[in-house]
């Protein structure tokens, strides 16, 4: 399954490049408007006061149908707002949120990622076939 990830920052792109997944995209403001043609998890970072960032907001206008999932990053100082993009996301779109980790992430919320997206993937494609 495709990852989709936008990083403020650099500590969304740090907790990707750790996992090691095949299949990523990094959105930038360049691409974040592009159509793409598979489904995809999404990762992001909070901005502000527990804001989407503006190119996932664009990318999801645009791709919102084929979003299976979120996960997030936050700073646990923002309290509440602790990775609520990813809350606000997936109340949006109705998809499950994966998890939420801090910055950019410990190795337990690496392999823990990894573990998710590997079940979701499977789950995805079981979900598949038996709709054929």
């Amino acid at each position: 399954m495709k990852v989709v990830y936008f990083s403020f920052s650099g500590n969304v792109r740090r907790f990707i490049k750790k996992a090691e997944l095949e299949n990523t995209m990094e959105l930038t403001q360049l691409n974040c408007s592009e159509r793409i043609n598979e489904p995809y998890i999404l990762v992001t970072g909070t901005i502000g006061f527990g804001e989407v960032p503006q190119p996932v907001q664009s990318f999801l206008d645009t791709n919102s149908d084929l979003l299976k999932a979120v996960a997030a990053s936050g700073n646990r100082n923002w309290g509440q707002n602790f990775a609520k993009a990813g809350r606000s996301i997936a109340e949006r779109f109705q998809v499950p949120l994966l998890m939420k980790f801090e910055v950019q992430g410990t190795s337990n919320d690496v392999t823990e990622f990894k573990d998710k997206v590997g079940q979701f993937y499977e789950d995805y494609g079981r979900e598949e076939i038996q709709s054929h």
